[in-house]
């Protein structure tokens, strides 16, 4: 699931050249890269928390919140059910029908009520690659927001859509019901540096975030690293570019050897194939696929 142009070049000098200063704890508070990433966010620097990779916030979140009922689609990421466990959280799940491509559809709303404390959405899904549509995730913020739910969107591979800032609810920041994850961990294939970073409008929610974990997260070479990674332009056109190109190849592709692929639209796509051995015969021939079935659902 990580980029593969490998690490760009600017980030591995920019790591490189941190070490030097590697004899210094690191700013707690990230303030040269929240100052970078509101910028090209066009959001207010308390408006951003950075953390340890996107997991670290997705547990800092869970810790800060502390809901008592989430709703979760399945299948989905496995870490955000992990982190709502470690703090006592009732989780329902909302399943994706397979025979509809796992889209979610606007039958969730009925599934949003005031009993809810969060609801968790993952755009684009993983492991499905697929996205909700837009008038859609605009609703189901809408209401969230009369139901008091706060609504978690991770969007650690939104940078891999043709069009990122078409998808994202940025725009809705100004409400306290809205909190959206990211991470440059899959796009500039910064998985061992560790950096991530979320957007939310409740200031008090950051904050409490913040304290629910170690004190300085972020290493002084990872903030580099993402000070670097945004001034990364061609890197992330050449790489857009090449999974725009390579991602429908693939597809068909895999359909002519008989799979049938779910028509995703991230940097990776879920498909079937008869053969529950396959994971195996193709690690025999030195290619690694994703064995998908310990997704719940």
């Amino acid at each position: 699931s990580i980029s593969p142009l490998g690490l760009p070049g600017g980030v591995r000098r920019a790591v490189v050249a941190a070490l030097d200063h590697s004899d210094r704890y690191p700013d707690p508070l990230c303030r040269d890269l929240r100052s970078r990433l509101a910028q090209v966010n066009g959001v207010p620097e308390q408006s951003i928390l950075c953390g340890n990779g996107a997991a670290d916030l997705i547990y800092r979140l869970a810790l800060a919140l502390r809901p008592r009922e989430a709703l979760l689609t399945a299948p989905t990421f496995s870490e955000y059910a992990a982190a709502l466990a470690e703090v006592g959280c009732r989780i329902h799940k909302w399943r994706l029908p397979p025979e509809n491509g796992f889209r979610l559809t606007e039958e969730i709303l009925d599934a949003i009520t005031p009993e809810l404390d969060l609801l968790v959405l993952c755009e684009p899904n993983n492991p499905t690659g697929r996205t909700t549509d837009r008038a859609l995730l605009e609703r189901i913020l809408e209401k969230c927001g009369a139901c008091g739910v706060l609504l978690a969107v991770d969007e650690s591979f939104s940078d891999f859509l043709d069009d990122p800032a078409g998808h994202t609810l940025q725009g809705a920041l100004g409400t306290r019901r809205l909190f959206l994850l990211r991470a440059f961990t899959k796009f500039y294939a910064m998985a061992g540096i560790r950096l991530g970073y979320c957007l939310c409008g409740d200031a008090a929610l950051l904050e409490a975030m913040r304290r629910s974990g170690q004190p300085w997260p972020v290493s002084a070479p990872a903030q580099a690293a993402g000070l670097a990674a945004l001034e990364e332009t061609r890197y992330a056109a050449a790489l857009r570019h090449l999974i725009r190109e390579q991602r429908p190849l693939l597809a068909r592709a895999l359909e002519a050897c008989g799979c049938r692929v779910i028509p995703g639209e991230a940097n990776y796509l879920l498909f079937f194939h008869e053969d529950r051995l396959l994971a195996q015969k193709l690690r025999r021939r030195g290619v690694l696929i994703r064995d998908c079935s310990d997704y719940d659902g």
